[in-house]
């Protein structure tokens, strides 16, 4: 079915009964919303974390080592 990647020809969906059509698309449709909501909630919980790039966890010291 479409979850792995793949989907129909063109022969399939034209002989196929209108009813079961309707349930591919819909089964698409709620495949789509899904993953829409699951990035959505990423992007969120992305964009709560502080945005201030951390520097490395190095003290700078007073003398030069050549």
């Amino acid at each position: 079915m479409y979850h792995g990647g793949g989907g129909f020809i063109h022969s399939e969906i034209y002989n196929m009964p209108i009813w079961l059509r309707r349930y591919h698309i819909e089964k698409i449709n709620d495949y789509h919303r899904k993953q829409e909501e699951e990035q959505n909630k990423t992007t969120q919980r992305n964009k709560s974390t502080n945005n201030k790039v951390a520097g490395p966890n190095v003290n700078p010291s007073s003398t030069y080592n050549f």
